[in-house]
C-alpha cells in the first residue's frame, strides 16, 4: 500500500490510532510525522535525578540499583519498588502497585528508559507506575526498540499516550514509510545539501547525533519556507498574467497641482517611494506594493498622489478604511489637502478638479445615493469607504487603483470582491503603520513590494515615554496630577484600559488615594471582586474603561475634567459623536479601550495613559502612543503596571519601549518575545494558517535563500509541471491558509 501524510493512522498502527487522535488531535500520517521531539537524551551520557523537576513529566534514562517486592499495608496485594541509579550516585524510584508481568524485566543491572510525572514519598523521588523500556532486556520482548542506540527523542506526555508508546506508534509509520511527495525539486535538494522528505523525517526522530536531528530540522524549516513563498510567488505571478491600466505622468495635471499646493516639502523617502510608485503605475502588469511606516510619517500623501496619478490618467481609485471614523478622517484630510482640485465641476473649483466622495453604512439615503451616482458617473475619481464599498450597489466607470488602509482588518473575500468592480485589475497600494521585520515582510506579504517611510515630516515633535509601577503610590498620584496639568496647558488626554468593565466594578489597588469624600480604600470584598469580568483575564486585576472613567471623576486632580469613554460596546453612531467630540476640542480626558489604535488624528493630544500596561504587546503599545504628539507640541506617554509578579519580564518590555521610538526595533523585539502565531495574525486563522518549524525571529538567512529559491522555480515552471509534489502541497493548503498567505 502506497503511504503518504493524508494516509489515516488506523491502517498503520490499528487501535493504537485512537489514542493518537483523542490524546492529540492526530489522525494521519503527516500529522504524526509533523509532532517532532521536543527534546532529545543521550543514553551514553549521566542523567542527574537530584534535579529533576516535581511535578513536571519527564524521560531518564537510569540502571536498576534493587527491585523489591512487598506486601502493601493499607490494601491489599503486593508493590513493587525499583531503584533507579544515576551516574552520579543518585536514585529515583520506579513504584508499581500492580507488579505482575515487571518483576522478571527490572532486574538489577537492567538499563532502562522510564517516563512518568516527578513525585516524591518522604524525601524520595518518585514515578509511580511510569511507561518504561528495558534497553538491555535478554527476553527481546520489550517495546521501545527504537530506543536501543543513537539519542533517545523525547515527545510529551499524556494522560493516554505515554512518550514510549508515542514513540512505539511512530517506528510503526517509519517502518512503513518508503516514500513521500517531496515538495523540495531535487536541483534544489542538491543545491542546499537537503536530504529527501522520508530521510528528514528519520533525521528528526530516530537520530544518531545531534547534527542528524539539527539536519533534518533545518530541512523542515526549509520546506516550510519554500512552500509558502512558492505560494506567494504563484499568487503574484497570476496577479501579473492580468492586465491592468499603464497610468503614465501627466504634465500640469493633478499631481503637478497638488505638489504646488501643499504647504510642506516632501521628505527625501517620500521622494523615492513616490518615484517607485509611479513605475509600477506604469507598467501593465497590476502594481502590488506594502507602504509601511510610522504614523504620521507621511503615507497617506504619497497615497493621494499616486491616487492622483491614476485620476490623471483617466481612472479612478477607492481608498478602503477599517473603520467609519477613519474613513470619514481620510476623507477629510484629502479634501483638506486638494482644497479646489477636489471641487471638479463646482463654482470655485479647479478646471482640472475631481471629487472625492465618501460611502459609509450610517450614510443617510439622500447622501448615499449622492455619493453612489457621483462613484458610478466618474465624477468622483477618488472614493473612500468601509466594507460598503464592497457592495453590490456600488459601482465604478472605470476603477484603476485600491488603496488599503491597515489591510490586516480586511477578509481575503472583501477584496476579492473589491477588485472584482473593475474592468481590469487594479493597481493595489497596501498601507500599514505597524512596523514590520525583514522575516515577516517576506513571509506575509511577499507577493509585494516593500516600501518604507523611516523618516518622519519635519516639525514632527518627540514621543517621551515614561514607566509608572504601581507600588509606588506617589508615582500613581504624580500620573493623574501631570494629566490635569497637561490638559490645564492646553492638551487633551488618552487614557487607555485593557478591559471596559462594569459601572460598579470596585477601585483597584492603585486607586487608593485621596478622593472628594476622604481617602477610597478597598474592602476585602472589593479586594477580591476587583479581578477579570470573565473576558479571559484569569483573574487577574485588570482596569476597566467604567471603573476608571468612575474614579477619574471622584479624583481631585482631575474631578473638575471633561471626562469620556469609549469602547466596543458603544453602538457606531455613539462612537463617532465621541471621537469627533474629542478632535474638536470637546473633551479632556477620553478613557477608552483599543479602539482608539487607529483612529482619528488629534492635533491636541498631548498624553496618553495606558493602565496595564504589560497586558499589551511591545509594537501595539508603540502604535498606541503614536496617537499623541500629532501638533506641534512634544508628546508624553506614561506607562502603568501594577507590577505584573506573574511575568518578570513585563517591566524589562515596557523599559524596552520607553528607550526608544524606533518602530521598526521593537517590531524585532516584538517578534522575539512573542508566538509567530500573533505577530502573523494567525492564530484567528485556523490551526494549519501558522508555522509549524520556522522561527521568523532567528530564521531569517534560511527564509532569504528558501525565497530565492522557491521564486526562481515558479517562475522557470509556473504550472508546476515538473514538480508535481510542490503543486500537491500547495493544493493541500486550504482556504483558511490561502487567506493568510494573500494579503495582497
Amino acid at each position: 500500500m502506497a503511504i503518504d501524510q493524508d494516509t489515516r493512522l488506523r491502517t498503520i498502527v490499528g487501535a493504537g490510532a485512537k489514542k493518537l487522535e483523542d490524546a492529540r488531535g492526530i489522525s494521519t500520517v503527516g500529522e504524526l510525522l509533523d509532532f517532532l521531539p521536543r527534546t532529545y537524551l543521550d543514553p551514553d551520557r549521566s542523567t542527574a535525578f537530584r534535579e529533576l523537576p516535581h511535578g513536571e513529566d519527564v524521560v531518564v534514562v537510569g540502571t536498576v540499583v534493587s527491585a523489591t517486592t512487598r506486601q502493601m499495608r493499607a490494601r491489599r496485594g503486593r508493590m513493587l519498588v525499583v531503584d533507579l541509579g544515576d551516574e552520579q550516585g543518585g536514585t529515583l524510584q520506579l513504584t508499581f502497585f500492580k507488579p505482575f508481568g515487571h518483576e522478571q524485566r527490572l532486574v538489577p543491572g537492567a538499563k532502562v528508559v522510564a517516563s512518568g510525572q516527578v513525585g516524591t514519598y518522604g524525601r524520595q523521588l518518585q514515578l509511580t507506575h511510569p511507561d518504561y523500556a528495558v534497553l538491555n532486556d535478554p527476553s527481546g520482548k520489550s517495546s521501545g526498540g527504537w530506543l536501543l542506540g543513537g539519542l533517545v527523542p523525547v515527545y510529551p506526555a499524556t494522560a493516554k499516550v505515554t512518550p514510549i508508546v508515542h514513540g512505539d506508534l511512530l517506528d510503526l509509520v517509519l517502518h512503513a514509510l518508503e516514500d513521500l511527495p517531496d515538495p523540495l525539486p531535487p536541483e534544489v535538494r542538491a543545491a542546499h545539501g537537503l536530504p529527501d522528505l522520508v530521510d528528514a523525517y528519520r533525521l528528526v526522530h530516530r537520530p544518531q547525533t545531534e547534527a542528524d536531528h539539527r539536519k533534518g530540522r533545518w530541512r523542515l524549516k526549509f520546506q516550510e519556507a519554500f512552500v509558502i513563498q512558492a505560494a506567494l510567488a504563484r499568487a503574484r505571478l497570476a496577479g501579473d498574467a492580468t492586465p491592468a491600466r499603464a497610468v503614465q505622468p501627466v504634465e500640469d495635471g493633478l499631481v503637478d497641482a497638488l505638489l504646488l499646493r501643499l504647504p510642506f516639502d516632501l521628505t527625501d523617502g517620500q521622494h523615492q517611494i513616490f518615484g517607485h510608485l509611479r513605475t509600477d503605475l506604469s507598467h501593465e502588469t497590476p502594481m502590488h506594493r506594502l507602504l509601511q511606516g510610522e504614523v504620521g510619517s507621511g503615507k497617506t500623501v504619497l497615497a493621494l498622489l499616486a491616487m492622483l496619478a491614476v485620476v490623471d490618467g483617466g481612472g479612478q481609485a477607492a481608498l478602503l478604511a477599517p473603520t467609519e471614523v477613519l474613513a470619514a478622517q481620510h476623507h477629510r484630510a484629502i479634501t483638506a489637502m486638494l482644497g479646489p482640485l477636489a471641487e471638479g465641476g463646482l463654482l470655485g473649483g479647479h478646471e482640472q478638479g475631481t471629487r472625492v466622495a465618501l460611502l459609509t453604512g450610517s450614510q443617510s439615503a439622500a447622501e448615499r445615493r449622492v455619493n453612489l451616482l457621483a462613484a458610478a458617473s466618474g465624477e468622483a475619481g477618488i472614493v473612500v469607504g468601509t466594507h460598503a464599498l464592497i457592495q453590490d450597489t456600488v459601482q465604478f466607470a472605470d476603477l484603476g487603483m485600491v488603496v488599503v488602509d491597515e489591510q490586516h482588518r480586511f477578509g481575503v473575500e472583501q477584496r476579492d470582491a473589491l477588485r472584482a468592480k473593475a474592468s481590469l485589475a487594479p493597481h493595489v497600494l497596501v498601507m500599514t503603520a505597524t512596523p514590520i521585520p525583514r522575516t515577516v515582510a517576506m513571509t506575509v506579504y511577499g507577493d509585494m513590494s516593500t516600501s518604507t517611510l523611516r523618516e518622519l515630516p519635519r516639525g514632527r515633535q518627540p514621543i517621551t515615554t515614561h514607566v509608572v509601577t504601581g507600588d509606588k503610590p506617589a508615582w500613581v498620584e504624580r500620573t493623574w496630577g501631570r494629566v490635569a496639568e497637561e490638559v490645564r496647558g492646553g492638551g487633551q488626554v488618552y487614557v487607555v484600559c485593557p478591559r471596559i468593565g462594569d459601572e460598579d466594578d470596585p477601585f483597584l489597588p492603585a486607586w487608593r488615594t485621596t478622593g472628594p469624600g476622604g481617602p477610597i480604600h478597598l474592602s476585602a470584598d472589593e479586594d477580591a471582586e476587583a479581578g477579570g469580568d470573565g473576558d479571559g483575564d484569569g483573574g487577574s486585576q485588570l482596569h476597566g474603561v467604567l471603573q476608571v472613567t468612575r474614579a477619574l471623576r471622584e479624583l481631585p486632580a482631575t474631578a473638575d475634567l471633561r471626562i469620556e469613554t469609549l469602547h466596543g460596546r458603544l453602538p457606531a453612531e455613539e462612537k463617532d459623536r465621541v471621537m469627533t467630540a474629542f478632535a474638536r476640542g470637546e473633551i479632556d480626558v477620553l478613557v477608552a479601550t483599543t479602539v482608539i489604535e487607529v483612529g482619528v488624528d488629534v492635533a491636541d493630544a498631548t498624553t496618553m495613559v495606558v493602565l496595564d500596561a504589560d497586558r499589551f504587546g511591545i509594537s501595539q503599545l508603540h502604535q498606541l502612543r503614536g496617537r499623541v504628539g500629532r501638533g506641534g507640541r512634544p508628546g508624553l506617554c506614561l506607562l502603568m503596571t501594577q507590577g505584573a509578579e506573574g511575568d518578570p519580564g513585563a517591566v524589562e518590555r515596557l523599559d524596552h519601549v520607553a528607550s526608544t521610538t524606533d518602530g521598526f526595533e521593537l517590531a524585532r523585539l516584538d517578534l522575539e518575545t512573542r508566538r509567530e502565531g500573533d505577530v502573523l495574525g494567525a492564530s484567528q486563522s485556523g490551526g494549519r494558517s501558522g508555522l509549524r518549524f520556522l522561527r521568523l525571529a532567528r530564521d531569517e538567512d534560511l527564509i532569504v535563500t528558501a525565497h530565492d529559491a522557491a521564486w526562481a522555480t515558479v517562475e522557470k515552471d509556473p504550472q508546476l509541471t515538473a514538480y508535481p509534489g510542490l503543486r500537491r502541497e500547495l493544493d493541500r493548503l486550504d482556504a483558511e491558509r490561502a487567506a493568510f498567505l494573500e494579503r495582497g
